[in-house]
This record gives C-alpha cells, sequence and structure tokens, in this order.
C-alpha cells in the first residue's frame, strides 16, 4: 500500500492518543467479573445474633409453605410465568435453605435509632461477638458489615466509636477480620465528607495491623445532593475520588430521597419516576468504573399471617425487584424475612424466563452464526449476555453446569 505520511511522521499524535485512552482506563476500568449479591439484608443492631442468616431463611421458608403451595398460588403471589413456577418455587426453597442472606449489614443508623452511648457500646460488643461465631460456625454471609451513624445527621463520633469498636471486638475474638468485610456510609452531603471517612480508615487500619486498602466502604445516596449538586453537576464523580480507591458501591436510599424532595408520603415508593432519574444519574456517572450500585427497600411487611395479605406485600415487593432488574440495578436492600421470598422468586424468574434463548444467542456468537434465536448480536451485547449469566449462576438460579451445557462454552469469563 502506498502512503504519504511516516510513522514517525505522527508519532506524537499516536502518543497522545495512547496517553489520553491510559488517562480513560484508569477511571473507567470497567465493571469487575466478580459475584455481586442479590440483596442487602438490613437487621437493627439490637437484634443481631450469630445465626441470623439461617433464622431468617427458616422463617422465609415457613411462610413459602404457608402461602404458597403450588404453581398456582406461586404465580398469583409473585407474578411468575405458570410455566416456569413449580421450577422457581423448587429453586427459591432451596436457596432459602442453603444460602438465604448473601449481605448482611449491621444496621446502628436509621433502623437502630439514637440510643445512649453505653447502649450502643453494648449492641457493638452485641454484634462483635454475633460476628466472630457466624465466622466460626461457618453461617457468616458471603458480605457483611455495619452501616454506622450519618455524618450528615451529626454522627461522627458515634459513627468512629462503633466502627472502632466492632472492628477491635471481631478481631480481639477470630484473630482476624473476615472476608466480606464492608461499611455503608449514609446520607453523604459532600465529598468532603467522604475524604475524611475514608482518612478514618486508613487510620483504624494503620492501628489495628490491616493491610492498606482493605477497608471499603459503600455510600448511600439518599439526598438531592448526592446527585447534583448545587450547580447542577452530577456529584457521584467527586464522590469516588474523594474515597481515594475505597468506594466499593452505591446504594440508593428511596425514603430519605424521596422525602427531601417533597413527594408526599403515598408516593414515596422505589418504582416512583423521581427515583427513576436518580438512579439512572447514578448508572451514567459510575458506569465503567468498577463501582456496584444498587436499589434500595419496600417498606411494605405482612400486617397479618392472612394470606391474601401475605400474597399483596409480596406482589408489590416483587413488583419492585422487577423494576429493578428491567433498570439494569440486581441489587436491592430487603428488610424482613417475607422479603427474602419475594426477592428470590422474581430475581429467579428474571433468569429463568427466556433462559434457553439467551444461552442460544451465546452459544451462536461464539459458533459465528445467527442460530435459532434469529439475532446477530454485537459484542457489546455479548458481554451483556455473559454478565448475565454470571449473575444467574452466581445468586442460584441456575448451575454453573447448566450454564455451560447451554452455551456450549468452557467458561463464563
Amino acid at each position: 500500500m502506498k502512503s504519504t505520511l511516516t510513522s514517525a511522521g505522527h508519532a506524537d499524535l499516536r502518543a497522545r492518543v495512547e496517553a489520553a485512552r491510559a488517562d480513560h482506563d484508569a477511571g473507567y476500568p470497567g465493571p469487575p467479573i466478580v459475584w455481586q449479591p442479590v440483596h442487602t439484608v438490613y437487621v437493627p443492631a439490637d437484634r443481631i445474633a450469630a445465626e441470623i442468616g439461617p433464622a431468617y431463611g427458616k422463617e422465609a421458608l415457613a411462610l413459602l409453605d404457608a402461602h404458597v403451595r403450588d404453581a398456582t398460588a406461586f404465580t398469583e403471589a409473585f407474578g411468575v410465568p405458570a410455566a416456569i413456577a413449580d421450577e422457581v418455587r423448587a429453586r427459591v426453597a432451596a436457596k432459602l435453605v442453603a444460602d438465604p442472606v448473601e449481605d448482611l449489614r449491621i444496621d446502628f443508623e436509621d433502623g437502630y435509632g439514637v440510643r445512649d452511648d453505653e447502649t450502643e457500646d453494648a449492641h457493638t460488643d452485641l454484634a462483635s461477638d454475633a460476628v466472630a461465631r457466624a465466622y466460626t460456625e461457618g453461617i457468616l454471609p458471603r458480605r457483611w458489615g455495619p452501616r454506622v451513624k450519618s455524618f450528615a445527621d451529626g454522627g461522627y463520633d458515634r459513627a468512629v466509636a462503633t466502627l472502632d469498636g466492632l472492628l477491635t471486638g471481631i478481631i480481639d475474638r477470630v484473630g482476624a477480620l473476615p472476608p466480606g468485610f464492608v461499611i455503608t456510609f449514609p446520607k453523604v452531603i459532600s465529598s468532603a465528607h467522604v475524604a475524611v471517612f475514608a482518612g478514618l480508615l486508613a487510620r483504624l487500619e494503620a492501628a489495628l495491623g490491616l493491610e492498606a486498602g482493605l477497608l471499603r466502604f459503600e455510600v448511600q445516596v439518599e439526598t438531592p445532593r448526592t446527585v447534583l449538586d448545587r450547580n447542577g453537576a452530577a456529584t457521584m464523580p467527586a464522590i469516588v475520588e474523594a474515597a481515594a480507591g475505597r468506594v466499593s458501591a452505591a446504594h440508593f436510599g428511596v425514603f430519605d430521597y424521596t422525602a427531601a424532595l417533597g413527594l408526599p408520603p403515598e408516593e414515596q415508593r422505589l418504582d416512583h419516576p423521581a427515583c427513576d432519574f436518580a438512579r439512572h444519574i447514578m448508572q451514567v456517572t459510575l458506569a465503567g468504573t468498577g463501582v456496584e450500585v444498587s436499589d434500595g427497600a419496600t417498606n411494605l411487611v405482612p400486617a397479618s399471617e392472612d394470606t391474601a395479605a401475605v400474597h399483596a406485600v409480596w406482589r408489590t415487593h416483587a413488583g419492585h425487584v422487577r423494576h429493578s432488574l428491567a433498570h439494569g440495578f440486581y441489587q436491592g436492600w430487603d428488610m424482613h424475612p417475607a422479603h427474602l421470598v419475594s426477592r428470590f422468586a422474581a430475581v429467579y424468574a428474571f433468569h429463568l424466563t427466556g433462559f434457553g434463548d439467551l444461552a442460544d444467542r451465546v452459544r451462536a456468537w461464539a459458533e459465528h452464526t445467527t442460530g435459532p434465536a434469529g439475532v446477530m448480536d454485537e459484542p457489546a451485547t455479548v458481554k451483556a449476555l455473559l454478565a448475565r449469566l454470571r449473575r444467574a449462576v452466581g445468586c442460584g438460579a441456575v448451575t454453573e453446569a447448566e450454564a455451560l451445557a447451554a452455551t456450549g462454552l468452557d467458561s463464563l469469563r
């Protein structure tokens, strides 16, 4: 091929391209190919116990058995297609026995309330002991940690004391910090608060002899200023930068956020359009950064043991979970054992619906054909298909063997 420019003639431009790409890749390394829980279960610190995970699973399974005895009832309660109701029910029941709580948060904030220092100190010791025993007995959830008091509410001293006491107590009992630890930092109103919290974690690591950078946290998006700053710019990039590599996730707080906007109580719900706006800002600003996103909670719980009342809660919660999934939020908060049933029912149905077509598309891409689905997928879509398969395996909706057999792949990576 005849050309005019020599390689040396545009080497300076090539260097600028490479520098720009390196700068982009440093800030946007892409989504990590790791497991993300489908929920975070919040338990007030005064109610924590080593057996909390299995206990929640047992109560959830009892609710399932009492109020959903067949496929028809399962479809009625959760809106799951009748064709897969039996299969979803069986897999949900197995999940509630084997791994009911994927991520546990010991709540010292809104779900716990304001107590005097002596009382919170005692509950911090209670939590330390519960975590240590759960870890020793092999029943500590894969992720776990505390939600501390908010700096925005003037809770700095109490947040520091509780976090220090919890970490010290666990390490004293176990000899190390069990894996899966993460802290929830609520009601962020300023990146300056985030920077202070990151600095505090560095000092705790040094004092406790922990590896530098081990202590990470998730920020809660609960105020309008966590979404947009006073000038209308997205706030999350500054928050992530202020955390100096310690932010692992951003979790949306439905009720504080909607209250701050002035929505009436009856409209303070996860699927309100105002919440969609905030979540999409989170999604856009965090895409590719490696920071996970999580949706919030449904505040309805069964008011009685009447099946109609239980089904009403399950239908609403399952609908909220489906809304989150449709918007690309694969994790949310659960606050009651009943939520575990509708969470897994909606998530499993999401992954099992169309599983065959999804697997066929991946197989066709690998074999360079259009396949029976009749879709010519782009590489970006294939990445999304594989990510969905990994999520399905990670939560137990399908086994890895089932996914590999259906796609013909040797690995989902």
